[in-house]
């Protein structure tokens, strides 16, 4: 059964599994469905057509579901999906899906960390393992995928990408794809080096970290254009799980991938 406080609203069309704790001044509407042992914490708010996984964490003044922030938007049912063990900190928000989109749904991963004051806009897919630290905002059907960490502050343009495992320094402005795996910063946003330390903490071992490096020391430092690179990557090095990541997000992407830095700093990985 789940624990209520008696100051807390939760509607009666909400289904709150076991375990589940609500505090006072809580607002649960709704079509909220909040699976076991979550904690909504004392002032949040879920609005209506959220579905929440097991072990999350809501602390005081979040806004969940809420409607997106989109002229587009006309009323219609649209949701918010979220995983298994997710913390949502202080003050953020995670708007509701745009049917305009085609998407109709916001997405958290599992095992994701969205820290205070970050806002999360319609149509949005955050991956699991994710990091978004505070203060950063990502604009409607931005796309994370899982392992990325993205820097406090930082704030991405509608549309764009980020590639699992990259790492965004703090205060960026994200206005082109971050391929995986990168370390990227500056102003402009550029690319860095390959993320050293979240891959050798991932696992990664060193001689598929220093592959990934030469692969993107082929696209970006021997003087080809990005497709060209691409093609020289794949005539030239064999196949593996993380060229193929690699290759396929870069032709996939609509944006267009971030630059190198100026300083053409390949880097080390020793």
């Amino acid at each position: 059964m789940a624990e209520i406080h008696p100051l807390a609203y939760v509607s009666p069309k909400a289904k709150l599994a076991d375990n589940v704790k609500v505090g006072p001044f809580a607002y649960i509407d709704d079509d909220v469905e909040i699976a076991e042992n979550c904690t909504i914490h004392p002032h949040a708010i879920i609005y209506k057509y959220v579905k929440m996984g097991k072990n999350c964490e809501v602390y005081p003044s979040a806004v969940i579901g809420a409607v997106p922030q989109d002229l587009k938007f006309d009323g219609e049912i649209t949701y918010v999906e979220i995983g298994d063990n997710v913390v949502i900190r202080e003050c953020a928000t995670i708007n509701r899906g745009t049917k305009a989109s085609g998407k109709s749904v916001t997405k958290i991963g599992s095992n994701t960390l969205i820290m205070s004051y970050v806002h999360v806009a319609h149509d949005c897919q955050v991956g699991n393992h994710c990091i978004l630290v505070s203060y950063v905002g990502i604009a409607g059907e931005t796309t994370i995928d899982d392992w990325v960490i993205v820097g406090g502050g930082s704030k991405a343009h509608q549309f764009t990408r980020i590639g699992e495992h990259a790492m965004i320094g703090g205060v960026s402005k994200i206005n082109k794809d971050i391929p995986p795996y990168a370390l990227a910063g500056r102003d402009p946003i550029c690319y860095c080096g390959v993320n050293l330390v979240g891959l050798r903490r991932r696992g990664f071992d060193s001689d598929t970290i220093r592959n990934i490096k030469d692969i993107y020391d082929t696209i970006y430092y021997q003087g080809h254009n990005i497709t060209d690179g691409c093609a020289k990557v794949e005539a030239g090095f064999p196949p593996s799980k993380e060229r193929d990541i690699i290759l396929d997000f870069i032709r996939a992407s609509k944006r267009g991938i971030i630059k190198a830095n100026d300083l053409n700093e390949k880097g080390d990985i020793d």
